[in-house]
């Protein structure tokens, strides 16, 4: 089975209920299976590898909105620029200038999502409060001057564990920062998503605000990353 088409129907009429953005996680998942989510009308994909997506992009259909949401590398930026619906994982000044950089000999508008560290592992990516500060207003001139990217909202990922008041929490404590920085007077900025949540914590997040979730095993099973 490619998919779990039962599971995907719940998903959607309880996120659409909710105005949530479904994101189906097809990273190691064959063009089979995004193909035969596809033909139940979904059209928002994630994948996390560059390379990934861009050899799966040419084989389906043209009107995917894809997302990518791994760690991207300002190196390749290129490479998923004349493409991508939506960059989720900015977590840093250099890559949004890429980003900028790249859209613009595309001829686009890139829209993007900051990367916000909210988990207590040190291993995730992204701004912590003070970064996020100094770049709405110490490099806010820098930001408005970039034509071709539209910092679209925040992304966060909470910490791997089972404690479900912690995860609340630093859900939370992202809502809390993206109600804050709605406000700031900047063009290039239109905070609109707050994309938070995944397969085994999502209904905590849109309980706490999420309007976009990144769901993978849910849909497409375990992942195998033996190939």
């Amino acid at each position: 089975m490619l998919i779990n088409e039962n599971k995907y129907h719940e998903l959607r009429n309880q996120l659409d209920a909710q105005k949530v953005v479904l994101v189906a996680v097809s990273k190691t998942k064959p063009v089979e299976a995004l193909q035969a989510l596809y033909d139940l009308g979904h059209r928002d994909f994630g994948e996390n590898y560059v390379q990934e997506l861009v050899d799966k992009q040419p084989k389906l259909p043209a009107d995917i909105r894809w997302h990518f949401i791994g760690h991207l590398q300002s190196n390749k930026v290129k490479y998923i620029a004349p493409f991508v619906h939506l960059i989720h994982g900015v977590d840093s000044l250099k890559l949004l200038k890429e980003i900028n950089k790249q859209a613009q000999k595309a001829n686009k508008i890139i829209e993007v999502l900051l990367q916000v560290h909210i988990a207590q592992e040190e291993t995730k990516f992204g701004f912590d409060n003070s970064e996020l500060e100094e770049l709405f207003t110490v490099q806010k001139d820098a930001i408005e001057e970039m034509k071709h990217v539209r910092i679209m909202g925040f992304m966060g990922m909470a910490s791997f564990t089972e404690n479900e008041a912690q995860v609340r929490e630093e859900f939370r404590s992202l809502r809390t920062l993206f109600d804050r920085y709605k406000e700031y007077p900047v063009s290039t900025i239109n905070l609109s998503i707050l994309s938070m949540g995944m397969s085994g914590d999502y209904t905590i997040a849109v309980e706490e605000g999420s309007n976009m979730v990144r769901i993978g095993s849910l849909i497409f099973g375990a992942r195998d990353y033996s190939a």
